[in-house]
């Protein structure tokens, strides 16, 4: 009997076909690239980078004014682009490093952290046209890459425990005492949510049924098989269940709830188009206290680090740094003229929306077409509703982003990968600077070449395998 292509399968298969090469036919790539493999599996997914996007986006909108409306008609778009150029659950997320020094410096505002973000980008720009980046990820090991994310995951996995353990002050970033257990947004909620999405969800391990051993009896063998079938459906049927979209829906409702009131701070409409004015002054505090900091971590976080990830995770798709850091550079070249949310990608982002889900570019295509409708049809208004979320929430969907993107590390296998890996975070961690991190796990990873290379064995094989 012939078999029967399903739509899926036949998915899948122009999807392998697209994964060496540019598609001849870009309509076909194009809806390859956008369609879901599972309608609730994508919606799921696309929960997953909420933690990091929200509790940033907010603080700057409440402590600095920024425009919360264009920023969400920007990242909407760039959403559904990426999307549809990767073919992967790609994330747009905000630039931390910039973010963490406008919510601490007072004197640094909209003009400054929009120079800052033009000047980011069009420094990746330049490094992804001229192909120095792709020069960069080739001589990076893959040790201290592991070290990064590993970093970049345990912060996320520290930051969530203090959001759901203490009160904060979003617009200060601070916290502000202990949260107690009962009420709209107290530990017993955050421990319930952790509770459902790991039941759920699990540790993101695919789910299969076990196969009968016994040869000797045939028709034992059958009925085991049927009874595993019987389970694996309503195990399947379980485990289907969107548990990121679900605990996020129950945060906007009890956001209401919490002050229904805010019903009334509701204005429709798009907030208006405005370039920036930009100072000379501010094109230099904007340089010096936001591009040099945030390039290093833009560099290895959000093209390095989320290029090796995507790889990992879908093998045969990959995703070239240099268009990441094209993508990167034009994102912020265009939006920040008009007071958008300086915006790159993340290995944090793109393991969080892989942990709920997220297979496909459609994923953040989804993501990127609500943000879009919500800039369109509340604009900045909607920073309201956002304020009365639960923090406890938002920090278990952080939780679960920064264990997976961490989780990246566990395929070094050998003594000294580990340890160059677990210098680089330590550093990194302790630091609070992923440059310091990366800078000493390659002067780490450089001194263990040498003392192998003093053995007699050869230096060029030695770095190879490093940086395989």
């Amino acid at each position: 009997m012939a078999s029967q292509n399903t739509p899926f399968s036949d998915l899948e298969a122009l999807r392998n076909t697209q994964a060496s090469g540019f598609s001849t036919n870009p309509i076909l790539k194009l809806k390859a690239n956008l369609a879901f493999r599972s309608q609730w599996a994508e919606l799921n997914g696309a929960m997953g980078d909420l933690g990091t996007y929200i509790p940033i986006v907010l603080a700057l909108t409440l402590a600095r004014d920024l425009n919360l409306g264009t920023t969400l008609i920007f990242t909407g778009i760039y959403n559904f682009i990426t999307g549809a150029i990767y073919g992967v659950p790609m994330p747009v997320q905000p630039m931390k490093s910039i973010a963490a020094e406008s919510i601490s410096d007072p004197s640094f505002a909209v003009p400054e952290i929009m120079a800052s973000g033009i000047l980011t980008g069009g420094v990746l720009l330049l490094l992804g046209i001229t192909g120095l980046m792709q020069l960069v990820y080739r001589f990076i090991p893959l040790c201290v890459v592991r070290g990064v994310q590993l970093a970049q995951g345990l912060s996320f996995a520290l930051t969530a425990v203090k959001y759901v353990r203490k009160i904060q002050d979003l617009p200060k970033s601070k916290s502000l005492g202990n949260r107690g257990w009962f009420g709209l947004d107290g530990l017993v909620l955050a421990l319930v949510c952790v509770c459902f999405i790991v039941i759920v969800n699990g540790a993101g391990e695919d789910h299969h049924g076990g196969e009968s051993t016994n040869l000797n009896d045939q028709q034992r063998k059958m009925e085991e098989d049927a009874t595993i079938k019987r389970r694996s459906r309503v195990r399947n049927k379980m485990f289907s269940i969107p548990s990121a979209f679900i605990v996020f829906v129950l945060g906007v409702i009890l956001a209401f709830i919490r002050n229904p009131k805010v019903v009334h701070d509701i204005k429709f409409g798009p907030s208006s188009f405005q370039l920036v004015k930009i100072s000379k002054h501010s094109w230099k505090q904007g340089f010096i206290k936001g591009t040099v900091p945030q390039l290093p971590l833009s560099i290895l976080n959000s093209v390095i680090a989320v290029c090796k990830l995507s790889s990992d995770l879908f093998p045969g798709k990959e995703v070239s740094v240099t268009s990441v850091s094209v993508t990167v550079g034009l994102m912020n070249l265009v939006g920040g003229w008009f007071g958008a949310m300086p915006s790159c990608h993340g290995a944090g982002g793109l393991a969080g929306q892989y942990k709920f889900g997220g297979r496909s570019g459609g994923c953040v295509a989804l993501l990127g077409t609500a943000k879009l409708i919500l800039g369109l049809v509340l604009g900045s208004s909607i920073a309201q509703i956002l304020n009365q979320f639960p923090v406890g929430i938002l920090g278990v969907l952080l939780l679960f982003a920064g264990i997976e993107l961490a989780m990246a590390a566990r395929d070094m296998n050998t003594k000294e990968d580990s340890f160059v890996m677990l210098i680089c975070t330590a550093v990194s961690l302790v630091g609070s600077s992923a440059a310091l991190g990366f800078l000493c796990g390659v002067i780490v990873f450089v001194l263990l070449n040498l003392r192998n290379w003093t053995k007699g064995d050869p230096l060029s094989t030695i770095w190879m395998r490093g940086t395989s």
